[in-house]
């Protein structure tokens, strides 16, 4: 297919539905059914698509628009998702700008600082939050004038849009703001603290699993008949097994692996700390990796059917799990962190010990950050602990219903 012409991009006509003309590279010009036309740049950073909108054309021509591009892709070849320097930039011109005591520009500056440490989807939701929910609002005023009863306005809003879980996190990012600005000087106190109790509680969702043994046994059996793509069911075999986030799970790389030792490292850039973390390798474990790695030869564990240079998508493995009839409530691809956490400490194991292998925060961040590595606290009693989870995973698959406490 040919690069786009300013003749074809003038005589594009809106139809009922969104569509697109592509230019190539990933440069595509998005049609709406108004007939708005606008520049979008897609594009992937580890393994998840994004979009960067470039501009609307006629503002945005297309020699602009492709120029743009160009610009992006070179960031993107140096490591760097658009998308992050765009609000990073926009964070700089708020610091920048006065007055400085804005709670936008607080905000702003709270998020440059610490946003670094967190990983891109986490980021990503607390910034369109803060752009959605707060500064529309009150992002002009003078944070060390904001009253109590004013922030509750602001939540009210949202908790009348029914979303009473979105109120609860804002206010929850608001008391990380406003500690940042007694901290900097911009406020004289934490006014969120007054809030406590102002909005109902939130009812609690928690993402489905399976912890029930005789229930962990029928999944096992399922997953070992599941008639859908190889790489999936391998994916669904491991992910009890190693008991670690979807994403970490799907973005695994053959690389990280040393089979000799018996170790899997995720490196620190796809862990939610921002830390690496270790995962002992159990026999059966091992079994299955080694016949794994006859079904392709991409650099990842789990390649994308549609291009082995990308990894599965984030719904792979929840679409198989519905696929064999579980629901959203019954199971899920994160459920299996439940599924080891809530046995593992019937079968005896300390819960430190476990929440060492999950790769959770260490609550006392000071004393976690005299633990540089921290990754590696306790390994021996965790390999042994993880042959255990898997040789116990073994009796359920096969219907046994003893729990085997630890020795």
């Amino acid at each position: 297919m040919g690069k786009l012409s300013d003749k074809q991009i003038l005589s594009a006509k809106p139809k009922d539905k969104q569509h697109k003309l592509i230019d190539g590279d990933g440069l595509n010009l998005v049609i709406k059914p108004n007939g708005t036309k606008l520049w979008w740049l897609r594009y992937r950073v580890n393994g998840k698509e994004k979009t960067f909108s470039i501009g609307q054309y006629p503002l945005v021509s297309l020699t602009t628009a492709r120029v743009k591009a160009f610009e992006l892709r070179q960031q993107l070849s140096n490591n760097l998702d658009p998308m992050q320097v765009k609000r990073e930039k926009a964070a700089e011109r708020a610091i920048a700008q006065k007055p400085i005591d804005t709670v936008e520009a607080v905000a702003r500056e709270w998020f440059l600082k610490f946003s670094p440490q967190w990983v891109d989807s986490h980021s990503t939701k607390i910034f369109r939050r803060l752009e959605r929910d707060l500064f529309p609002h009150i992002g002009a005023s003078d944070i060390a004038k904001i009253t109590p009863a004013g922030l509750l306005i602001v939540l009210r809003k949202i908790e009348a849009r029914g979303t009473l879980e979105t109120a609860h996190r804002l206010h929850q990012n608001c008391g990380q703001i406003w500690r940042y600005a007694v901290a900097t000087g911009r406020a004289e106190r934490d006014i969120t603290g007054d809030l406590r109790g102002a909005l109902p509680p939130a009812h609690e969702t928690h993402l489905g699993a399976v912890t029930n043994p005789k229930e962990i046994g029928a999944l096992l059996r399922n997953i070992e008949d599941y008639k859908g793509s190889e790489v999936v069911r391998f994916a669904l075999k491991l992910a009890p097994l190693f008991f670690v986030r979807p994403g970490e799970l799907r973005q695994a790389k053959w690389e990280e692996f040393d089979m000799p030792n018996s170790l899997w490292t995720i490196p620190a850039g796809r862990m939610k700390a921002k830390r690496p973390h270790v995962v002992p390798i159990s026999k059966q474990a091992a079994a299955l990796l080694n016949d794994l790695r006859v079904l392709h030869s991409s650099d990842y564990l789990f390649p994308s059917p549609r291009a082995q240079t990308r990894c599965l998508s984030d719904v792979a493995l929840l679409a198989a799990l519905r696929r064999m009839g579980y629901t959203k409530e019954e199971m899920t691809a994160h459920g299996f962190r439940s599924m080891a956490s809530t046995n593992l400490e019937q079968l005896g194991y300390h819960v430190r010990l476990i929440e060492l292998q999950l790769a959770h925060a260490d609550e006392n961040q000071t004393r976690a950050a005299y633990k540089r590595d921290l990754h590696l606290l306790r390994l021996v009693e965790r390999k042994k602990m993880m042959q255990h989870w898997s040789d116990y995973l073994d009796q359920l698959k096969e219907g046994a219903e003893i729990i085997t406490l630890r020795a």
